[in-house]
């Protein structure tokens, strides 16, 4: 047997056997998050002095909460490190792999799963789900009033149709039943690529056709590196950056579900007033 799971199950067996910490009827107290979509709720919704570590991603330009994490230890989402703080909940997205549940729970460390919403109705849902399980349902509640307020703002607003394109580095796009779509629609917007789903930039059909708005994801910094390979370094595609209006559209805004994917519906229908 592999001596990291050797380690593993040594610490679980001692934690077993120790007291584990107390549990209080408000919610958790000592919280570990194992990535940055984790992150996002954990710095949303739990008191600072109850978390325990954050991922070592929580600070990177794509982390929403990334000035709230500034101070709060990191830990890696190796289940012998996050053991040994002792926590009473890890949250985690994708962290610590599919396994680390199974190791959690033979340790009696209660885990929660943020999920991937793929609409902005599940991003809403997973908010409320999310303040709860951290032992703040009125903050969440309160948050979505606030998301709603937004999104209630943008649907008075009204103007002739206009087509945005989303391009990433990596030279594809998004379609009907995607969520950019549905940030795309909610911004009151129209997507000019007409397949669904996830796919290559069109770029035949841009060379005669344009957009009226280009939105461009993970372009601010070296994550949005265009490689060589990438359709978006294509004549046609570059002629769309060079010439038509360009919103940029953070990686944090749109990297996981949640309350900020506002910002990037606000920063396209800004973008869209700024061109009609």
């Amino acid at each position: 047997m592999p001596r990291a799971i050797l380690a593993v199950l040594a610490c679980c067996s001692l934690l077993a056997c120790s007291q584990a910490p107390q549990r209080m009827a408000d919610g958790p107290r000592r919280i570990v998050s194992l990535d940055y979509c984790s992150d996002q709720y954990v710095l949303k919704f739990a008191d600072r002095k109850d978390i325990l570590a954050l991922s070592p991603e929580s600070q990177r330009r794509y982390s929403y909460m990334r000035a709230e994490a500034v101070g709060l230890p990191q830990v890696r989402p190796r289940t012998a490190d996050v053991l040994t703080l002792q926590p009473d909940l890890v949250v985690r997205s994708y962290g610590g792999g599919p396994g680390v549940e199974s190791f959690m729970e033979t340790a009696g460390v209660d885990v929660v799963t943020v999920n991937a919403p793929d609409t902005i109705e599940g991003a809403r849902a997973e908010v409320l789900r999310m303040g709860r399980a951290l032992g703040q349902p009125a903050k969440a509640r309160a948050l979505v009033a606030e998301m709603d307020r937004r999104l209630a703002a943008l649907a008075d607003r009204k103007g002739a149709p206009i087509t945005t394109l989303y391009m990433t580095p990596g030279g594809v796009t998004a379609g009907e039943g995607t969520l950019i779509n549905e940030l795309i629609a909610a911004a009151g917007l129209e997507n000019f690529q007409d397949r669904p789903g996830w796919s290559a930039l069109p770029l035949e059909r841009l060379a005669y056709e344009r957009p009226d708005l280009v939105a461009a994801s993970f372009f601010e910094d070296e994550a949005g590196y265009v490689h060589n390979w990438s359709a978006a370094r294509h004549p046609v595609a570059q002629a769309q950056l060079r010439e038509l209006p360009v919103v940029s559209l953070e990686g944090a805004w749109t990297a996981c579900g949640g309350w900020f994917l506002l910002d990037a519906v606000e920063a396209l229908a800004t973008a869209a007033e700024a061109r009609r």
